[in-house]
Parts: structure tokens; C-alpha cells; sequence
């Protein structure tokens, strides 16, 4: 004959059981609930933040290079030997020289600084979205020797600019004159625009023109700023760095994407982490109403413990009836929190169409957010680790109140019954 479990069997007894006391059973109730809102608020909440963070390392990477190579000096000489040098690599999916310069850019009276950068579309093509992200014009536009210029939509609206408008840009390098030192400038063509990519200030001062075009207005000759590298696997950059920094015997800096982000990442991690704890406190603040749901449910249970004990049953074993009471509350609030929580995070797209048709506001507006809806990555590892927290924080609080109900003594509680 199978042993019965007595404390199972009676702790999920009195959890399903009726009260005669109505305020314990809505105590008990607001436990779960709130355990169960606790947990569906940290899934929804974490996976929106894991959402916006792959949003913005994706953006980020649209139009930042994965991994950069320049000169001691901020020069580069001889690039085209370095392709040759790096070409057998075969996690190098793009190559291209660059020139990078500050400058000012002019128009009909309009003046606003601006990010020049020399390319060669044909390189170009292979480590950049831009070309692909052409709002007006096309991105081959750019010749050498026909001082054409692509402009961000931010920096032609800046310079009230349109496709075929002549753009000065003034180069902060001087040149000698009899008149004393003046500022290298030249006029070139708006040939095009591009827009809806990376950070928002992205396209509001970048300009594109030939990288031959830009050896003459910087007079760097045959020397470019760097090279710029697009790898298969974006995430391995700071180790595919350190492997070119050595096959290239350390002649050249070599930067990748994680150093020149790492504090923008890093406050997003830190922000990420500090969110969790915050809403973990909402967990525990409800695992607290547990024990006070216990310890009342104690108080009335009193003379039922005192027969269970008389009946020969030890003080451990009415310390788990109570035991299995209160963590039934816990898992069952974690458990609905979690599918809750699951269900909102793979459709928070839908949910929040829904809230702003339902208001008629827009929640994130295109004209003020880079992002302009809710990304979602549900980590099922976040899932897990939620759920377990949450149900060790309820088995924590259901600790002291057992204890006090295995320390009654059978006579003192039948005294009075």
C-alpha cells in the first residue's frame, strides 16, 4: 500500500478548501494576483528592453563599421596593399577606403557643420546601407572629378537644400594666400539624399562625396583616413580585431564596433539589469502578503494543527502543510504571470496597435523617436530565470509563518475550544 503524504495531502487540502474567514481567502487572493502581475510585468518589460537594445545595436550597426583600420598618424597609406594583405580572411565580407573629415557646409545664406566622408561607391556599396537607403538620387552619382555630394535628409533640411542645388563645403584645413591663411572651399552638385537609417542625428550631418574628390579638398594626395571592414559574423568583431591587429604585425590601429560603442552598450546592460531588480521588488513585496495570509491562516487553523499533532503528526510535518499551502499561491500566481507575460511579449506589436487605435495617439511618433514601435525579443532564459526567482521568493516567505504554526502546542490551543 502507497505511503500517504499527509502534509501534501492536507496543505493542498486547505488551499482549495473554503474559508470560513472571507478576509484570508482575499488576502490570499491579492498574494497570487500580485505575484502574477509581478511576473508578467518583468517578462513584458525585459523583453521590450531586449527588443529596443537589438533595435538600436542593429541600427548602430547598419551604418557603423564592424571593424576600422587606420594609421599611427590618422593617415593611411596604401590601402590598396592592405586589401591584398587582408584578402585570404574569409569572414571579411566588405572592404572600403574612406576620407573623414569635419567641415562647414553653406546655402543661400545657410550655414551648419558637417561630417564629410570621401568613399568609392563601388567599396562603398560593400560596407554601407546608405547606398540602398537613397531617398532621391542614386549613390553611383558620385564621380570622380564631378564634385557631386549626397546629402542626409537631416543636413538638407538644415541647409534648405534640394538635388541639383550648388552646396559649398569649407574645408577647417587653411591654405596660404598673399591675403593671409584662408579656408579651402569648394562647390559641389546635391546629386542625392538618404534618410531612415541609424541614429536620428545620422542623417543630419553626414555628406557623401567621391573619395578622390575629397583627397583634393583635404589635399591628403594618395592617403585616406582608414579603411572600414563588414564582417559574416558582426558579434565576433573585437576577436576577428585582435587576430587582424596581429597578422598585420601591429603597423596599423585597429578599432572595432564594441570599443566605440561600449558605453552606450554598457548603460544599456547596467539599465537593463537595475529594471530587473526594481521589478523583482514587486515579486517580493507580494510574496509578503503570503505570509500574512499564513500567519492568519494559522491563527485560524489552530485547533485543526493541535488535533493533527495530537493525532501523532510531528511539528515538521505541520510545518509542511503550511509549507505546501503558501508555495501552492506562489507557483500558481508565478505560473498565470508567466503565460501572461509570454503571450504579451510575443504580441505587444498587435497590443499596441490596438492601445493607440483605441486612443487615437500615437505612443512613439516618428517625428521625435528613432524607434517608432515596440520591439520584443522574448529570451526564454529571462523566462526561466523569472519563474525561478519567483517561486524561491515564495518558498522564503512561506518559512517563518510554518515554523510558528509547528511551534503550537495541542493543549494550549484545545484550552479554550
Amino acid at each position: 500500500m502507497a505511503k500517504i503524504n499527509i502534509p501534501l495531502m492536507v496543505g493542498a487540502r486547505y488551499s482549495r478548501a473554503k474559508r470560513r474567514n472571507g478576509f484570508i481567502s482575499f488576502i490570499s487572493a491579492i498574494s497570487m494576483i500580485g505575484i502574477a502581475l509581478g511576473v508578467w510585468v518583468i517578462i513584458t518589460v525585459v523583453s521590450i528592453m531586449n527588443g529596443f537594445g537589438n533595435e538600436l545595436r542593429g541600427r548602430i550597426l547598419d551604418v557603423t563599421p564592424h571593424i576600422t583600420i587606420t594609421g599611427q598618424g590618422g593617415w593611411l597609406k596604401g590601402w590598396e596593399n592592405l586589401e591584398a594583405e587582408l584578402k585570404p580572411r574569409s569572414d571579411i565580407k566588405g572592404y572600403a577606403p574612406y576620407i573623414y573629415a569635419q567641415g562647414l557646409a553653406t546655402f543661400s545664406g545657410n550655414v551648419t557643420g558637417a561630417l564629410v566622408r570621401g568613399v568609392l561607391p563601388e567599396y562603398e556599396k560593400t560596407v554601407s546601407v546608405v547606398p540602398e537607403n537613397m531617398e532621391q538620387g542614386a549613390f553611383s552619382t558620385l564621380q570622380a572629378g564631378k564634385y557631386n555630394v549626397i546629402l542626409g535628409e537631416g543636413l538638407a533640411y538644415k541647409l534648405n537644400a534640394q538635388v541639383g542645388d550648388k552646396v559649398t563645403l569649407i574645408s577647417p584645413q587653411g591654405q596660404s594666400t598673399p591675403a593671409g591663411l584662408m579656408p579651402r572651399l569648394r562647390r559641389f552638385t546635391v546629386s542625392g539624399t538618404f534618410g531612415g537609417i541609424g541614429p536620428d542625428d545620422y542623417d543630419g550631418a553626414l555628406a557623401f562625396i567621391h573619395m578622390k574628390d575629397a583627397a583634393k579638398l583635404y589635399k591628403s594626395g594618395s592617403q585616406v583616413s582608414g579603411v572600414r571592414l563588414t564582417l559574416d559574423e558582426p558579434y565576433s568583431a573585437r576577436q576577428t580585431a585582435g587576430e587582424i591587429a596581429v597578422d598585420l604585425d601591429y603597423r596599423y590601429i585597429v578599432d572595432n564596433w564594441t570599443r566605440q560603442h561600449k558605453s552606450f552598450f554598457r548603460a544599456l546592460e547596467v539599465e537593463r539589469r537595475m529594471t530587473f531588480i526594481v521589478l523583482f521588488l514587486v515579486v517580493a513585496v507580494a510574496a509578503f502578503n503570503i505570509v500574512s495570509t499564513l500567519v492568519m491562516v494559522v491563527t485560524d487553523k489552530r485547533a485543526d494543527i493541535a488535533i493533527l499533532r495530537t493525532l501523532g503528526l510531528s511539528p515538521k510535518g505541520v510545518m509542511g502543510i503550511f509549507f505546501v499551502q503558501g508555495v501552492t499561491s506562489g507557483i500558481t500566481g508565478t505560473i498565470i504571470g508567466a503565460v501572461a507575460g509570454v503571450l504579451t511579449a510575443l504580441n505587444i506589436t498587435t497590443i499596441i496597435n490596438f492601445i493607440e487605435g483605441l486612443i487615437g495617439y500615437q505612443l512613439f511618433p516618428a517625428d521625435v523617436y528613432i524607434i517608432t514601435d515596440f520591439p520584443a525579443e522574448l529570451r526564454w532564459s529571462d523566462v526561466w530565470t523569472v519563474v525561478s526567482v519567483s517561486i524561491v521568493i515564495s518558498m522564503l516567505a512561506t518559512l517563518f509563518p510554518s515554523w510558528q504554526a509547528s511551534k503550537t502546542q495541542p493543549a494550549e490551543a484545545l484550552r479554550y475550544e
